[in-house]
């Protein structure tokens, strides 16, 4: 079970911090360019933000098992990731629709077996 929940933190880090970065890289034009017909445009500051916060959660959830150090963040970063992920099912099933949401509910669950699995961590 370890480490099946090191290969999930591995990969679930990867996708946060490159969704993160991309957030934080590209314009809010280009995001709004990019998005897809009939979906929510969100304020571009907003956006940011939540590139910041994937980027930490994506760190959160390797760093603290790496270095042994605060590891009780790991399942704190997972359920913050999951709130984020929550915001985007919303977003995604009030805009485009439910099949647009899919990617984020799978999400959730790899991020609540984290969550969940690493709460002894605390």
């Amino acid at each position: 079970m370890n480490i099946i929940l090191w290969i999930l933190q591995g990969l679930l880090s990867l996708f946060f911090m490159f969704a993160g970065g991309m957030k934080l890289w590209m314009s809010a034009a280009d995001m709004e360019r990019q998005a897809p017909p009939n979906s929510l445009h969100l304020p571009g500051w907003f956006m940011k933000f939540i590139g910041v916060c994937e980027i930490l959660g994506g760190l959160g959830l390797l760093l603290p098992g790496l270095t042994k150090i605060k590891r009780g963040l790991t399942p704190l970063a997972a359920v913050c990731l999951i709130i984020i992920m929550i915001g985007a099912i919303v977003i995604s099933v009030m805009g485009p629709g439910l099949s647009f949401a899919t990617p984020a509910v799978i999400c959730l669950v790899l991020l609540a077996v984290v969550a969940y699995g690493r709460r002894d961590w605390r």
